[in-house]
């Protein structure tokens, strides 16, 4: 066998390929030329950028939310809502699947839910904000602080707050969670009440807290305060007198408006059922139903003045012109038209019409004057049209073009049927008899300069119409209407209602509509009650009382001077005379 040496070896005898050695070398010389060119363009050439890049997936804009302004009443002094401090209670779901048993019930306790709730809305780990309620009182939040439950965080927040409660729900309404309002004068004035945001830019970790400012900080501008027309006091007494008599005479419902003669200003206005507007769960259903402005009726007598005013106004008729409404039955147009009296009412001029209700005297009327005028007259007294007074809900109640009447539709409607109305417009058109024949604008907020009137009807017979209706309200009318030391005018309406397309013999809603002081009028009152079931249902018998309180009420809180002797009050018991 032959045996080679060491450097006889094949292998090694080979020469090596250096140019394979060298491309490697520059290979990994390349590779490293790369990774320093890219690590210059990361640290230096594009440091900027990146940064940027990284803030804004950790950055965010933070709204700095306005203080909502306060809603006051009109003296300034009482809060009808404010803003108060409270907290949003929120979760990390990857930390808080760690709390135990006994700390998740403890917490679900606080905030009013089930454990199983809490659970449920913290199932998700890949969240790392979920909010478990908002608004919570300051105190449960720090109850809930001090279970010290991992994940579980605070923001702090507000809520609204209202004092009054259900006396004054139905004017004030609601905001929601978000703080903008639902309902009342917190959506009617809701730009006004809640202001500008701010805002601030941060950057904020994994658990949500702030590390630092990124940008100035734009501050907020907080809301105005709204001073109503509303008397806290007189919103008070009228909740008080109308709560009353709805439970007197078991009513389906009940509403009041009280309005300032002079200015426009509504001091009052409630509505029953009503509801607590701190109370989430109680914002539902009929509660929630301004019916001053929202529900509409049939409004019966108490539209017999206008149809009076108008033909007087006209020159159709004077105070001597008699009519004889004889037994209390009157054919007319294929339909028999009764007045209440059973004995019938006999010849009376346009006074006595007003004072005895008479339905037939209003048709005899209503034969002198043409559709087109009433319809004229019903339109400028504000009827088929909706108040302009920027609260939410109006509604213009019905009035269909006169070219539509029949004559019978024609009598109807002078004494109240075939039209319908809110009780706010009734109100409001009633401003004409207390004023000099012109009907003011309403406000909700306080005026501070003179109101905008519209003419309607001439003095002269504002005055005469005045008169008229105080005998309406006097002792053979209206009697219970009346206030002690104090001139009252008014007139009641009886209007049945309609069910399923036709008048009820069962179910009918009472008003009274008046003013107050004769001598010097100050304030108009208008009263419904709907659906009286015990002790009767004539607006003289369940809506005069009440007008009675709220005026007696108002006239004291105004400091208003007696214009009539204290003993003048007619004892009601046992007294005839008209309730319709």
């Amino acid at each position: 066998m032959k045996r080679f040496g060491f450097h006889e070896s094949p292998v090694l005898a080979s020469r090596p390929a250096f140019w394979r050695a060298r491309l490697v070398v520059i290979m990994l010389m390349l590779g490293f030329a790369a990774l320093a060119a890219k690590a210059l363009n990361l640290q230096i050439l594009s440091n900027e950028f990146l940064q940027r890049q990284g803030e804004r997936r950790y950055e965010r804009t933070l709204v700095l939310p306005a203080s909502r302004g306060k809603i006051l009443d009109r003296s300034g002094s009482v809060v009808l809502a404010s803003s108060v401090p409270a907290k949003a209670v929120w979760a990390i779901p990857e930390d808080f699947h760690k709390a135990s048993d006994a700390q998740v019930s403890e917490l679900a306790r606080l905030l009013d839910v089930k454990p199983a709730e809490l659970r449920q809305r913290t199932q998700d780990e890949d969240k790392n904000f979920v909010y478990l309620q908002r608004q919570v009182a300051v105190d449960k939040a720090k109850a809930i602080q001090q279970l010290k439950i991992p994940g579980v965080q605070q923001l702090a927040e507000t809520r609204r707050f209202y004092p009054e409660g259900e006396v004054m729900a139905h004017i004030v309404g609601f905001t929601n969670i978000e703080d903008r309002g639902i309902e009342g004068i917190e959506l009617a004035f809701n730009d006004r009440l809640s202001g500008q945001p701010g805002s601030r830019r941060v950057i904020k970790d994994r658990l949500g807290r702030v590390v630092e400012d990124v940008q100035a900080v734009v501050p907020p501008v907080d809301g105005q305060n709204l001073q109503l027309s509303i008397d806290a006091g007189i919103q008070f007494d009228t909740y008080t007198a109308l709560k009353a008599a709805m439970k007197e005479h078991q009513a389906r419902a009940a509403a009041a408006i009280v309005l300032d003669a002079r200015s426009g200003e509504i001091l009052a206005m409630v509505n029953l059922p009503s509801y607590d507007p701190n109370d989430t769960s109680a914002r539902t259903g009929q509660a929630l139903r301004n019916r001053v402005v929202t529900d509409t009726f049939e409004p019966g007598s108490i539209m017999k003045p206008f149809t009076a005013a108008l033909a007087l106004d006209e020159g159709k008729i004077t105070t001597h012109t008699q009519f004889d409404t004889g037994n209390g039955r009157y054919n007319y147009q294929g339909a028999v038209i009764s007045d209440v009296s059973r004995k019938g009412n006999g010849v009376l001029d346009v006074g006595g019409i007003i004072q005895r209700s008479s339905n037939i005297g209003m048709t005899m009327i209503s034969e002198r004057l043409s559709s087109q005028s009433m319809w004229e007259k019903f339109s400028a007294l504000g009827f088929g049209r909706a108040p302009q007074t920027h609260f939410p809900g109006m509604v213009s109640g019905r009035l269909r073009p006169w070219q539509r009447w029949r004559p019978i539709e024609r009598a109807t409607m002078a004494y109240g049927y075939g039209l319908s109305v809110s009780l706010l417009q009734v109100a409001h058109a009633y401003t004409v008899f207390a004023r000099n024949g012109d009907m003011v604008s309403l406000s909700l907020l306080r005026r501070e300069g003179e109101p905008t009137s519209v003419q309607v009807y001439t003095p002269e017979i504002a005055r005469l119409m005045r008169g008229m209706l105080e005998a309406a309200a006097g002792p053979d009318g209206a009697k219970r209407a009346q206030v002690q030391g104090y001139r009252v005018a008014g007139k009641s309406g009886t209007a049945r209602k309609i069910v399923n397309g036709q008048y009820s013999k069962t179910k009918y809603r009472g008003s009274f509509v008046g003013l107050a002081p004769v001598s010097d009028p100050r304030i108009v009152v208008a009263v419904s009650i709907d659906e009286p079931s015990a002790g009767g249902y004539y607006g003289g018998r369940v809506a005069a009382p009440v007008f009675s309180d709220i005026v007696s009420s108002t006239l004291r809180r105004l400091g208003v001077r007696p214009d009539a002797p204290m003993d003048s009050l007619v004892a009601v018991a046992g007294q005839g005379g008209s309730t319709q």
